[in-house]
């Protein structure tokens, strides 16, 4: 077996399909704000452990983590620079979604 060196085989080095048979891509433009601000219909202050929930994603988010844990929860949630950098919303309702909704 060939050994993999540091770099290979990860998100930001694998070639990714145009399309999937599950998830064709939809390329929607990116919100300005997307990095900063969820959409309020999935994740707003009214959430319990809102004020939490952000201060761990703007952590992972500095220290280049993909997702962190909710507080209220304990699921594994996305980041939205991940979610960005994946290229294309996967329409499954992602807490930070960068993606322009659907109209």
């Amino acid at each position: 077996m060939t050994p993999i060196t540091p770099g290979e085989g990860t998100l930001a080095t694998t070639a990714r399909p145009l399309t999937t048979w599950r998830y064709p891509r939809r390329v929607r433009p990116l919100r300005a704000d997307h990095l900063q601000v969820p959409l309020p219909r999935r994740y707003s202050p009214k959430h319990r452990g809102f004020a939490e929930g952000m201060a761990r994603h703007e952590a992972a988010m500095a220290s280049g983590m993909l997702s962190y844990r909710d507080p209220v929860t304990g699921f594994t949630v996305f980041t939205a620079r991940f979610l960005a950098d994946r290229g294309y919303c996967c329409d499954s309702g992602c807490r930070h979604c960068p993606y322009e909704p659907a109209r």
